[in-house]
Order: C-alpha cells, then sequence, then structure tokens
C-alpha cells in the first residue's frame, strides 16, 4: 500500500533506524550525535548506534549499505557530498526504506524530506555583519566543502550580498572543505600576504573557529571586539565556543545553526516517514516552513538566528545548554 493512504501495515512506523553522521571532529556534529539517543527515545525511534563517515563520501555510501543490510526500516544520513550520496538513496529506495536528509540536501536522488535551515540565509547574515563593521578593505570567507549544497549556498549568498551592498569590501576565498588543517594553513598564507586584512567569514566555525583563533593570536592580531586593530570575525554553528568568543570579544558573531532541532526533526519525520505519512509544503506548527526544492525533495528549513553579545546569553540557543 502506499505511503499516506489509510490501512498501513500493522507495526509501521516501528524497525531499526540507522543514523550516519558526515563527520565527528566538529562540536556541532558531536552536539548533534549526543542528541540523537534522547530524541530517539522520545519520538519512539529504535535508534542504532549512529555511524561516523569520517568525511569521506565513499565511505558514506558504504555505510549506508551497511545499516540497509542490517534490515533498517529507515535512514537518517547527513550527506558529505550532494552529488556523491545518490547511490546510496538508490539503495535505499529500491530497498523500500525511507530517508530524512539532516544538514545538506541532495543533488539527486529521493528523500521524504530534508531537515535543514536556509543556508543563503548564514551567507546573507554573515555578510551584513561583516559589512557593516568593516564598509571597506580585504576580508577572508574560509568556505567549506563546494561539493556539498551547504557550501555552494553560503558561499554564493556571501558574495552575491557583498557585491550589491558593500562594494568597497574585497574577498579573499579559502577552500577548506570543512577541515581545520586547510583551514588553518590558508589563513597563514592569507595573513602573512595580507596582513591588512578586515574580517573573516567562518562557514564552519565548528571545525573553522580553534585554528583561526590561534593564528591570529600567532601573529599577535588577536584584538578584542572595539579595540584598534581588532579583525571582525563572524561565523557559522552556535557552538558553545562561539559564544564564549562572542562573551570574550574574540569573534562579532555568529548564525546558531540548530544542532538540537536537527536531531529532533530527524528523529519525528523518519517516525512519520516509515508510517508512511506524508509530508507538504507550506508552515509549520514550529517556526519554520517546509518548501520544495528544484529537484523536488520537501525541505524544513528550521531558524537560524544571528546571535551577538546583544542575545548572547539567550537560554533559547542550543550552545548554551549542551
Amino acid at each position: 500500500m502506499r505511503p499516506g493512504r489509510r490501512g498501513l501495515r500493522r507495526g509501521a512506523g516501528s524497525g531499526k533506524v540507522g543514523v550516519v553522521l558526515p563527520l565527528l571532529t566538529s562540536p556541532f556534529w558531536e552536539a548533534y550525535n549526543d542528541d540523537i539517543p534522547e530524541q530517539g527515545r522520545k519520538a519512539g525511534v529504535r535508534v542504532l548506534p549512529t555511524v561516523n563517515s569520517d568525511n569521506d563520501p565513499s565511505k558514506q555510501i558504504t555505510d549506508i549499505d551497511n545499516l540497509l543490510a542490517q534490515d533498517i526500516k529507515g535512514l537518517v544520513v547527513s550527506p558529505i557530498d550532494s552529488a556523491a550520496i545518490g547511490p546510496g538513496l538508490s539503495a535505499a529506495r529500491r530497498a523500500h526504506v525511507p530517508v530524512v536528509a539532516v544538514d545538506v540536501a541532495p543533488d539527486r536522488g529521493r528523500v521524504a524530506i530534508v531537515v535543514r535551515a536556509d543556508n543563503r540565509a548564514f551567507g546573507a547574515k554573515a555578510c551584513h555583519s561583516l559589512g557593516r563593521a568593516v564598509r571597506r578593505g580585504t576580508v577572508v570567507q574560509i568556505e567549506g566543502d563546494l561539493a556539498s549544497v551547504n557550501g555552494r549556498d553560503r558561499t554564493a549568498a556571501f558574495n552575491d550580498c557583498m557585491a550589491r551592498h558593500y562594494p568597497d569590501i574585497k574577498i579573499l576565498d579559502i577552500p577548506a572543505g570543512w577541515q581545520a588543517e586547510k583551514a588553518a594553513a590558508g589563513l597563514e598564507a592569507l595573513y602573512s600576504a595580507h596582513p591588512g586584512i578586515k574580517g573573516i567569514y567562518l562557514q564552519a566555525g565548528g571545525v573553522y573557529l580553534a585554528p583561526t583563533l590561534r593564528t591570529l593570536q600567532r601573529h599577535r592580531a588577536l584584538v578584542p571586539v572595539g579595540h584598534r586593530g581588532h579583525i571582525a570575525i563572524v561565523s557559522n554553528d552556535g557552538i558553545p565556543q562561539e559564544l564564549d568568543a562572542i562573551r570574550k570579544g574574540l569573534i562579532d558573531a555568529t548564525v546558531s545553526q540548530p544542532a538540537d532541532l536537527y536531531a529532533v526533526y530527524a528523529m519525528r519525520y523518519i517516525k512519520q516517514a516509515m508510517a508512511g505519512k506524508p509530508f507538504k509544503a507550506g508552515p509549520t506548527g514550529h517556526g519554520s516552513t517546509i518548501v520544495r526544492l528544484r529537484g523536488g525533495n520537501l525541505e524544513d528549513q528550521l531558524p537560524a538566528p544571528l546571535v551577538t553579545r546583544a542575545n548572547v546569553d539567550d537560554r533559547s540557543l542550543w550552545g548554551n545548554r549542551v
């Protein structure tokens, strides 16, 4: 019987669920990983131990195949590469296993729904925050993996916004691929060549914050907000370390990507998908909107607020509760 119709078979919505992580070298993904068991229990989902794909797209496909061999009835996956995830989604479809994608939307392949925030808004918020602080001069953008729609969306939105609203700012890019080592090496090289850098945009604070602060400290350029010579820094993720850095004046702002809500709705949606309940575009009851993506998949775009000194102590921020 097709999903969404009455008379679903007995036990629909039950069975083992596999959860595949992209990596565990970021406090953001550690927080999401830690929250999955509790949210699984709350949603009534039987979650197997999570699987870490170590930022390797090929390993991620193998991880999915291994979970399907364990007769899972639902799959939650955070794609490392938006295109490379296709064979894994196809394998799940052949096995009649519904999939919820978290954080990254696939470029191809069908999923029941994507749980994600509006990543173009991340780039635009970072642009305006840095633009107002810098006005003119050179800023560095430490990019994510451009094989991921998240990296592409953040970069495109940041660049478009800067070109439109802050034409006197020059952007230097570091293609770091969500890897701390590449971020550190790239920033070291750029800062040595351009010591007059006025701002930095970190597309993933979970992996880029620590190497960025260490590099600036080594060059005696880690100057607090409000002091002469301060390099404005805006990040993405909302991890506790970013919030502490805002309080200390080391960075100016971050966009809080909702790791807690990712876990909550990943579990709720996979439960519904296994039961054959359909999703539809439109406003939700939890302050977000489900939109239809270009490829046909639906995406729940969860809110991701900008965090500054003005609201850094807000207890609703997940980074203040872990």
